[in-house]
């Protein structure tokens, strides 16, 4: 008991001279900071799609499922076979009755030409064996026609991925019966997203053509400065906005299709009363600041604030001067 003791005494010690420490601190001061223009818009995937049956047939497997990684050319699903099979095997008798034609034909036109030499059979014998010949092979040649269709819907059978990223949704289930055209499975590729906002007509000639944007994730509490963008050569008649497209950079972790951002664009530069976004203390609806006086004095205060900005910084609309200092970590100055 009395060794806990003392363990106990060196730990409040040791945070008693963390708390005692220095502060670090943040002068309250004017900046030159971006002006912006906020829109709020949704994530999308700029590589989706839907893969969809081909053939009529019954779900006999299901590999992956929704949230799983795929790679190209894995089989998602495979459709049972046996009529691809039967219809395969129905258009290789063809192909080998129509080649049995041909050669037969071939003979008869060859066995014609050695008689009409002979004077034994007419110039219109001939002819019609000819004309027979030609025949037997445009039907063999329909015959490897419609072999190479059934080996087509043969491999229709096996559902493979068009291009590797993660399966969002699956839109069957095993043993399910599906026809020509049915949605079977959506992914998406989350190595390339972007934003997509809604911007009025009237402001589109403040962003400009190739604008500074950056897109705040709030559900991250993250600021992610955009790759490129790009305006769609189209209005909505109805809200009288084009559609602008924030491309994100490669591979950007935690982003999916549907998260709620915000994009930033900046159209000019303001000189604002600003303080780190780390110095603020929120609580319910209170917004507060701890500011610093000369002597390491610590006193909470109540102030209003305007936008954050993508550098860290956010706009002071009241309770702070220019020229005092705020503590950088709330929580270390709300201890002492």
């Amino acid at each position: 008991m009395k060794k806990l003791g003392c363990v106990g005494l060196l730990l409040m010690l040791a945070g008693v001279q963390a708390v005692a420490g220095p502060l670090a601190v943040a002068l309250v001061e004017y900046r030159n900071v971006p002006q912006t223009y906020s829109v709020e818009g949704l994530v999308e995937a700029t590589r989706q799609s839907t893969v969809s049956a081909q053939i009529a047939g019954r779900i006999k497997e299901v590999n992956f499922d929704a949230g799983d990684r795929v790679s190209k050319g894995q089989v998602l699903m495979r459709i049972d076979e046996r009529e691809a099979v039967q219809a395969q095997a129905v258009s290789q008798a063809q192909v080998l009755q129509a080649q049995a034609n041909v050669q037969n034909a071939k003979t008869t036109l060859e066995r014609s030409r050695q008689l009409l030499a002979q004077k034994f059979i007419s110039q219109a014998a001939l002819d019609k064996a000819q004309v027979d010949y030609q025949v037997a092979l445009a039907q063999a040649a329909a015959s490897e026609a419609g072999a190479g269709q059934a080996g087509l819907v043969h491999g229709y059978t096996s559902v493979v991925a068009p291009f590797g990223g993660v399966v969002a949704a699956r839109l069957v289930e095993l043993g399910e019966m599906v026809m020509p055209g049915k949605p079977l499975m959506t992914g998406f590729d989350p190595a390339d997203m972007r934003v997509v906002v809604s911007v009025p007509q009237y402001k589109i000639k403040d962003i400009g053509v190739k604008p500074e944007v950056s897109v705040e994730v709030p559900s991250l509490n993250r600021w992610i400065k955009a790759a490129s963008t790009k305006l769609q050569p189209v209005a909505d008649a109805r809200t009288h906005s084009s559609q602008v497209r924030v491309y994100l950079p490669p591979n950007e972790e935690g982003i999916y299709p549907g998260m709620f951002v915000r994009a930033h664009f900046v159209i000019g530069k303001v000189n604002k009363l600003v303080i780190p976004q780390s110095a603020i203390l929120r609580r319910s609806e209170v917004v507060a600041a701890y500011v610093v006086d000369e002597k390491g004095g610590v006193n909470l205060r109540q102030i209003r604030v305007g936008e954050a900005a993508a550098d860290g910084f956010v706009e002071v609309l009241s309770g702070l001067k220019a020229g005092e200092k705020v503590a950088r970590d709330p929580i270390k100055a709300g201890m002492k």
